[in-house]
Formats: C-alpha cells, sequence, structure tokens
C-alpha cells in the first residue's frame, strides 16, 4: 500500500512538473490597443503629471528592477545575473520602446525568466519537502527580504530556500500542526502557486508593466487595464463587493488597504488595514489558501450572497511573531452608509477638587458628501459630513459639553469641499486650503460664512491613517490656531489629487470601435495648507504627541517609493495666527507629566516598547524549540497586558452616545479557540480600540485629549494666560 501511495505521489509531482515546464513555453504579445495605449499613457505623464519635470528618461531605468520586485517582491526566485542581464539588454532602448512605439516586449520576456525559475523552484520545493529537516539548529531568517538583493547564484539560492522552507514549516508547527500536516500545507500552498502563474495573461503583465512605469512618477499614479478599469467604474476596483474593504497584492499577499466606512467589515472591527489574508473560507466549505492568487480572483471568492458568511484567516498587521493568525468572520451586506455617519458622545471626565466637567467628542469615519439625484437610495439617506457635524455640535452643547475634541483617527479622507465646509463650523471665515496644479497655478478654497458654530475650547485627534481632507482640517485649524492637534508623531502625509482618464478619450482610432481600453489614474494636483505648507510626506505635525504603535509601522505617505516631496508656496493671507507657543508648551508639559506618572501610560509605553523591540528583530530564529519558548513569553506578556487593560478599564469615564441615525448592530466575531485558556488564542498584536461599542475600552489618547482641553479651561481662568484676546483654544471674542 506504501508503494502504491508512493507511485501515486510521484505520478503527481511528474505531472505538476510537466504542467510548470509547459508554462515556460507561453509566449506574450502585446494587443494593439495595449500597443497604443502605452506610448498615449507616457505622453500623458510627461504632459500632465504633477512631478513630470522631475522625471527624465534616464529614470526609466528603474523601471526593470521595480518591475521584478512587483513579481519577487521577497527577492526569493530571480538570481542577481537575472537582474545585471536584464539592465543590460533593456535599458539603454527601454525609453524609447515604451515612449515612441509602444513596445512592451521586456514586460514579457522578464516574466518569462520569472516563470521558468519559480516553476523550478516548485519542483525543488517538492522534492526538498520529502526529505527531513532539522528544527535544533541556530539557523535564522530574515523574513522582510524586500531590501535585500536578489541571491548571487543558484548555490546561494538553495540555501536560501532552506531556511525559507524551515521558517514556513515552523510557522505551521507553531499553529497545532505536525511536521507531516505542516508540509502538505506547505505542499499545497507551492501547488496553488503553480496554478496562479498558469491563470496570468498577456494583459495581467501589462498592467502591472506600465503601472510600475506610472509609479516612477508618485506612488498613486497607476494603469487600469479593460478589465480592472470597468471594475473601478463601477466602484469595484480592489472591493470586497459584500464586506466593505479596498484590497491590493504585496509580495504574493493580499493586504487589506482600507476598511470602508460603514461596511460589514467597518462594524465587526476584527479586520483592519495592511492585515494580510492567507486564505478564505465559504460557509460549510473548506478554506482556501489564497497566496499567490490574482487579486480579481481573490475578490470573486470573498463576494457572496447577502446574509452569507464568510470566513477570513488573517496575519495580522501588528503582529509581531510572522506565524501570528486571526480568524475574522464576516456576514456579507451592503455597506450601510448610515453607519459611516458621525456620531458622538460627552463624557464625565474629573477634573479638581472632585468635580465632573462634561466633555464633547465627535467621531467623523470620513468625509462624506450629499448624494445626486440619481444616487441609489441608500446613499440619499446620508447628508453631508459638515451638516451632520453641524447637528452633533448642537446636540452636545445643549447637553452641557464644556470642551470638544474633533477625532479624525483612521479618517481617510473625502471630498474636498467637506473639508473647506467643516473647517468653517469653528472658525470665522478665510482660506482653508490650497490647491495647485502641474502647471504652478493655485486655486484657494475658502470658508466664506462668517457664522461659528462652535468656538469653544476644541482639540483635533489624529493619527498615522488620518490622510487627505483629515489634514487638510487638521492643519487649517492649526494655522488658525482654532485647536490644538494630538496623536501620532504625524498624519498619513497624502497631500495629493488624482484624476482617471480613460485611454479611449486620447486615441481617435479607439473611439470608433466596440473595444474596451483601459484607463491611467495621474497626480494632477497637490494641498497646501493656508500656511503654504504641504500636507504632502511630512502630514500634520500634532502639538502635543502620544505613544504609538502606529509610529512604528510602515504605513505613511514617506514609506512609499518615489513620492512627491514636501515643499511650501506662499501664505494664503489668512485671518489667524498658531497657538500661543507658550500655550502650547505649558498643555505639552502638563501631559508630559501625565504621562510620566500615570499607569494608563505605563501600560501604552509597555505596548509599544514591546511591539518595536519584536519589529527590530529583523532574523528570525529556525530553532523550532527557541521560537516555542519565544511563543511563549509574548503570550505571557499579552496575558499581563490584557490583564492590565481589565484593571485600567474599571476608570473609563461613563458616557452617553448620541447618534444621528440608529447605532449599528455589535460586531459579529469568530468564536474563541478550544485552547484559548493558554493564550494561544488571543492574536499576536495590540490595540486600544477592539471594544463592541462605539467608543472602545481605555482609549488613552482620547481620555488625554479629554484632559488637555480640562487643562486649557484651567488656563483660560487666569487673564494673564490670554493670547490674541481668547481664551485658550477658543475662537477669537467678537
Amino acid at each position: 500500500m506504501k508503494s502504491v501511495r508512493h507511485l501515486a505521489h510521484t505520478l503527481a509531482l511528474l505531472l505538476l512538473a510537466t504542467t510548470a515546464l509547459g508554462l515556460t513555453d507561453r509566449k506574450f504579445t502585446a494587443s494593439p490597443t495595449i500597443t497604443a495605449e502605452v506610448s498615449t499613457m507616457v505622453k500623458m505623464l510627461e504632459q500632465w503629471h504633477y512631478n513630470r519635470d522631475a522625471v527624465r528618461s534616464s529614470d526609466y531605468a528603474q523601471v526593470i528592477p521595480d518591475y521584478m520586485a512587483s513579481l519577487d517582491g521577497q527577492k526569493l526566485f530571480f538570481l542577481h545575473s537575472d537582474k545585471t542581464d536584464f539592465e543590460t539588454r533593456f535599458n539603454k532602448t527601454l525609453y524609447w520602446n515604451i515612449s515612441a512605439i509602444g513596445k512592451i516586449d521586456a514586460a514579457y520576456d522578464v516574466f518569462s525568466v520569472y516563470e521558468k525559475r519559480t516553476t523550478d523552484r516548485i519542483n525543488w520545493i517538492f522534492t526538498e519537502l520529502d526529505g527531513k529537516f532539522d528544527f535544533t539548529t541556530n539557523e535564522v531568517y530574515r523574513v522582510d527580504r524586500t531590501k535585500s538583493e536578489w541571491p548571487a547564484n543558484p548555490g546561494a539560492a538553495d540555501e536560501l530556500w532552506r531556511q525559507r522552507l524551515k521558517y514556513e514549516l515552523i510557522a505551521e508547527m507553531l499553529n497545532k500542526k505536525t511536521e507531516e500536516e505542516a508540509k502538505q500545507t506547505v505542499r499545497k500552498r507551492y501547488e496553488r502557486m503553480l496554478k496562479n502563474l498558469a491563470d496570468i495573461e498577456a494583459s495581467d503583465l501589462a498592467e502591472l508593466f506600465l503601472s510600475t512605469v506610472a509609479r516612477l512618477y508618485d506612488p498613486h499614479s497607476t494603469y487600469f487595464s479593460a478589465d480592472t478599469y470597468e471594475d473601478f467604474g463601477i466602484q469595484m476596483k480592489l472591493e470586497l463587493v459584500g464586506i466593505g474593504a479596498l484590497l491590493g497584492i504585496e509580495e504574493d499577499l493580499c493586504s487589506v488597504k482600507e476598511i470602508v466606512p460603514g461596511g460589514p467589515a467597518d462594524l465587526g472591527k476584527q479586520l483592519k488595514p495592511n492585515d494580510k489574508i492567507i486564505s478564505v473560507q465559504q460557509e460549510n466549505g473548506e478554506p482556501v489558501e489564497i497566496i499567490g492568487m490574482k487579486l480579481r480572483k481573490i475578490v470573486d471568492l470573498i463576494r457572496g450572497p447577502k446574509h452569507s458568511k464568510v470566513t477570513l484567516l488573517v496575519q495580522p498587521a501588528e503582529a509581531t511573531d510572522p506565524s501570528s493568525r486571526r480568524e475574522v468572520v464576516i456576514i456579507r451586506d451592503v455597506v450601510k452608509l448610515n453607519s459611516a455617519r458621525a456620531h458622538g458622545a460627552i463624557f464625565q471626565v474629573p477634573g479638581a477638587n472632585g468635580e465632573t466637567v462634561p466633555m464633547g467628542v465627535i467621531t467623523l469615519p470620513s468625509f462624506y458628501g450629499p448624494a445626486g439625484k440619481d444616487a441609489p437610495e441608500a446613499e440619499k439617506e446620508k447628508t453631508s459630513a459638515t451638516q451632520d457635524v453641524a447637528k452633533l455640535i448642537t446636540q452636545l452643547t445643549q447637553a452641557g459639553a464644556k470642551g470638544l475634541v474633533l477625532d479624525l483617527r483612521r479618517n481617510g479622507g473625502g471630498y474636498l469641499t467637506e473639508a473647506t465646509q467643516l473647517t468653517g463650523l469653528f472658525i470665522k471665515q478665510g482660506p482653508v486650503v490650497q490647491v495647485k496644479s502641474s502647471s504652478g497655478e493655485i486655486a484657494v478654497d475658502s470658508d466664506e460664512d462668517s457664522q461659528i458654530a462652535y468656538d469653544g475650547p476644541l482639540a483635533v485627534l489624529v493619527d498615522r491613517f488620518s490622510a487627505s481632507a483629515s489634514e487638510i482640517v487638521a492643519g487649517a485649524l492649526q494655522n488658525y490656531g482654532r485647536a490644538i492637534v494630538i496623536g501620532d508623531s504625524s498624519t498619513h502625509g497624502k497631500g495629493s489629487v488624482q484624476t482617471v482618464l480613460e485611454m479611449k478619450d486620447f486615441l481617435p482610432q479607439l473611439m470608433r470601435t466596440p473595444a474596451k481600453t483601459g484607463a491611467t489614474k495621474i497626480t494632477v494636483q497637490k494641498y497646501y495648507l493656508p500656511s503654504g505648507a504641504s500636507t504632502q510626506l511630512k502630514g500634520v505635525v500634532p502639538d502635543i504627541v502620544l505613544p504609538s504603535i502606529e509610529d512604528h509601522l510602515p504605513i505613511g505617505e514617506s514609506d512609499m517609493p518615489h513620492a512627491l516631496v514636501w515643499d511650501e508656496i506662499p501664505n494664503s493671507f489668512f485671518d489667524g495666527n498658531p497657538l500661543d507657543p507658550q500655550l502650547v508648551e505649558s498643555l505639552r508639559q502638563r501631559s508630559i507629566e501625565r504621562q510620566g506618572k500615570l499607569e494608563e501610560f505605563t501600560y501604552l509605553q509597555k505596548n509599544v516598547d514591546w511591539f518595536r523591540s519584536r519589529q527590530e528583530q529583523k532574523l528570525i530564529p529556525l530553532n523550532l524549540e527557541t521560537r516555542k519558548a519565544q511563543r511563549e513569553v509574548d503570550a505571557a506578556f499579552r496575558k499581563e497586558m490584557k490583564e492590565m487593560k481589565l484593571k485600567l478599564a474599571k476608570d473609563d469615564y461613563p458616557y452617553t452616545e448620541f447618534h444621528l441615525v440608529p447605532p449599528p448592530p455589535k460586531p459579529i466575531k469568530a468564536p474563541p479557540a478550544a485552547d484559548a485558556e493558554t493564550g494561544d488564542a488571543e492574536p499576536d498584536e495590540l490595540s486600544t480600540d477592539d471594544d463592541d461599542g462605539s467608543y472602545a475600552k481605555v482609549d488613552v489618547n482620547l481620555r488625554e485629549s479629554f484632559r488637555v482641553i480640562y487643562d486649557a479651561i484651567k488656563l483660560g481662568q487666569n487673564e494673564s494666560n490670554l493670547a490674541n484676546n481668547r481664551l485658550p483654544l477658543t475662537a477669537p471674542r467678537q
């Protein structure tokens, strides 16, 4: 019986090998439509991109290594000699071929080598998995190889892959699998990779290659193939229809780029930006591993009927152990737009002498705007961010709020007009944002309404995920000295505007045909604050910085290759000044003093320090017992932090919520694992926003924002602390 199974296994491997070898015989060619679009796209970039003058023909030499990295981001399959060969063959003529005659043979030739290297390596892996592995050595493996070189030669590649296989097997064994079960899981992973490799088409390669060209100019410019553009046009580009999340592919892994406010994933509070999805499981089905799968196929797997259940196995973004996994259960549904609307609360904040001070917070998930007459009915239910915030201000002030926090954490932006109008709720009137076009023309968007909805003490709470419109509001209020900004070391830093141009509109020969064409997304403008400072790259720097795990994650604009630079333009001559430096320093020092003595900051700083130390551990041991011991240490730390958090939660400030519409339902969570008492069921991550309600337990940053406002109110009781005829953090007296 054993020999029969061995024979069957050998035949299966031979079949896979034959299939794989057959792949390398494929020949890709560009269609006439793609050829026409290639040179047109380069002309668009050279004529209209904001950064067009900074990119020269010689910079196209970076396209080949960037394209290689798009195919092989962890530098595992190509050899260094491949890179040298490609650059010798293509670099001198690449720009001419692309821009003048629309020729992208380089894309197909590079992929052909990648395909051969990958199929050869996978068949090598199948052979290696039949052998024995020693998990008692003192070897280490570098998990993140994005900045490493490709292996120097086949021998170096073999050694790298022996380590890689040990790393993958240990990761599976740490998740309660035997060595044989781990081998089967890894084998299936690479069988899937072979299948996915066979599914790649010429249009996929053209899209990947041309997007690499576009990203020479900045990280937000890209090319959409005809199919992708069709999806984009119906708001399905990188969108998980049914759960509400935006996806992308990073080094063969499906990464969550953004959570759509109001969608099932948002309501569940389990899936987070930068989480990596490992497998997808349908209700009553088996998990399907999606590593290496095309994005469109992944989307198809996650799509499904309304109210059906899908289970995702994810590697948490904040996990310090790469073997960490978390199961996320989501009920598919339409995006509940009302759930994405602003909501508020009044917290009872302890003051001096035993007093309790009511403080308001308004949480704004995005800068949404009024729907047009042709919008879906669900969209028409939603008004605008500005109108909703104005209503909440009225409710909170009538309920006695003495101060207000505008919470823009994880707010990725939205309508520019809403950013301008919403800022106007807190200032008398004046410029809010300046927009500079690629031709150098500057336009100023101003608040023209002299009415102020709220003139009391104000703080703006931000994090590294606060982007675009959020940065405009936070930066403008900081420019006017209208609010103190609190949060991570900086906001995201996206200060650019993109437009999507359909290729057919620029190719007369294609206008007359029914053929579908692609599109190019191009960065055409940059945002600037009233002061003239750009929000690009640097973002908005808070007046008071609090400890944050997010400051140690590569999630900002400055972490993206080819990001546009920070610069300045002339001041827009606005009637305002930043907060008095002495006031800011006084509030900052009081906050620093609390950070040094309050137990909640000890809790937060311990989490940050532990996470940072794990992030700095670039080399992972390939000794199973060492990894088990490290995992036990991590589990003990998580248990300690969980107990500490439960203790701190008892001192959370009581609050009353204010909703413009009925609050969203409680999220659905995956059931705990059977061995949860050991700590292994806990996700290997740290967060303060994992509560089921609207406001998280032990939200240290929000609590500190309330305290800062309270400090400002107390300072304002002393007339000597008044500056510019105003109380601290308030609008100027009329």
